[in-house]
């Protein structure tokens, strides 16, 4: 088994990627991206937040650090920051939702690591979104799949079957 050299928090942190990796312990991993499916579902997604941030008082942002724990630092592909928070270059408070979307290269095992760690933060709404199957899970207590995500205590929401009907026209 090859070992890859440790790289301090601090220097991870100064260092400009492309594309951006996430830091775990010590180690820099790359992320799966750039297929035309997770592309078109994350601009969708986006973009669908993004018209309604002044009505839910949010900051919508794609692949932004968030610093899950002190050795940890992970790019979800959407999360949605209240306003309400002091704006962070790198997200250190818990986002009131992150958003996943998987790629065909994705593993069970190394994604449930990056949504345990998410949910470690105290992040209370963890959405998957399956570009393949045209399915969403919301992950707070595991692989549960949902036709429609809502984020607690909030009028947020996303729907999935219209997410997915609205990228096929």
């Amino acid at each position: 088994m090859a070992t890859s050299a440790q790289v301090a928090i601090e220097t991870y942190l100064k260092t400009t990627y492309h594309p951006d990796r996430d830091y775990v312990d010590g180690e820099i991993e790359e992320r799966n991206l750039g297929e035309f499916d997770h592309a078109e579902l994350q601009m969708a997604v986006g973009a669908w937040f993004f018209a309604r941030r002044k009505e839910w008082n949010v900051h919508v942002l794609t692949e932004q650090r968030v610093r899950v724990s002190a050795t940890r630092v992970r790019i979800p592909d959407i999360c949605l920051i209240s306003r309400y928070l002091p704006t962070e270059q790198v997200i250190t408070h818990p986002p009131l939702v992150v958003i996943e979307i998987l790629s065909p290269e994705d593993r069970a095992r190394r994604y449930n690591d990056r949504l345990e760690d998410y949910r470690a933060m105290g992040v209370k709404n963890i959405w998957v979104l399956d570009p393949a199957t045209q399915a969403g899970f919301d992950w707070v207590a595991g692989w549960h799949r949902t036709a429609r995500f809502e984020a607690t205590g909030t009028p947020i929401y996303l729907d999935v079957r219209e997410t997915f009907e609205n990228l096929a026209k």
